[in-house]
């Protein structure tokens, strides 16, 4: 198990209120908006944690099938949500995702990106699973400097350039990419005394093409 899958098994029982510190609630519906999904809609959650956007997502009558690499986080996700029709959980790797291909209206991926060993692979698995005409939409942190969120929080990358972003989702086969402003702040109090860190995030988005004799 790596520091990161240690750090989210430790602290997933803690989770939901940690977050609320992190970000508000608007980045979720934001999301949800971009991707369009609505009731009937299939959507993966990739990273899904505790539940944040799959939440959100079952709100609007989507079927969810919720990914992510810490089974305690899994388990607090199950507690919620089991009894509720069109609702699964998968233990697996953004980088290498237990879905079928060509699957999902959407897949989602919140404050994952920068928890993955490597992000341009994890973003290509994403859209491998998106039918044609599905939407890629994930929201995460631009570049910074705050050293202690990689040590404290397991970050594996100290945010992104936006430029990178839509290169990788371009490298995926995405059409009409957009990387734009969420106007909304990540919050963090480092636990050792080293400061606060507010950084901006992100949100990216992506059309899966129809075939070209479709």
């Amino acid at each position: 198990m790596s520091g990161c899958e240690e750090y989210f098994d430790d602290v997933a029982g803690q989770w939901d209120s940690m977050r609320t510190e992190f970000f508000s609630e608007n980045v979720r519906i934001k999301a949800c908006d971009r991707a369009k999904v609505g009731q009937g809609d299939s959507a993966a959650d990739i990273g899904a944690g505790t539940g944040f956007l799959t939440e959100e997502l079952l709100k609007r009558g989507v079927c969810v099938t919720a990914v992510d690499s810490s089974e305690n986080m899994l388990g607090q996700l199950k507690a919620k949500f089991a009894n509720i029709k069109g609702f699964e959980c998968r233990v697996g790797d953004a980088e290498n995702l237990p879905l079928e291909a060509e699957s999902f209206d959407a897949v989602l991926a919140n404050m994952c990106l920068h928890h993955v060993e490597n992000p341009s692979a994890a973003i290509s698995e994403m859209a491998e699973s998106l039918k044609a005409g599905g939407r890629l939409v994930i929201t995460d942190l631009d570049e910074h400097s705050s050293e202690f969120l990689l040590n404290e929080h397991h970050d594996r990358w100290a945010g992104f350039k936006r430029s990178d972003i839509s290169d990788w989702f371009r490298s995926a086969g995405l059409e009409n990419v957009e990387i734009t402003d969420m106007d909304e702040i990540c919050s963090a109090e480092s636990c050792c005394g080293k400061g606060r860190s507010e950084v901006t995030i992100f949100m990216a988005y992506g059309i899966k093409p129809f075939p070209a004799n479709g």
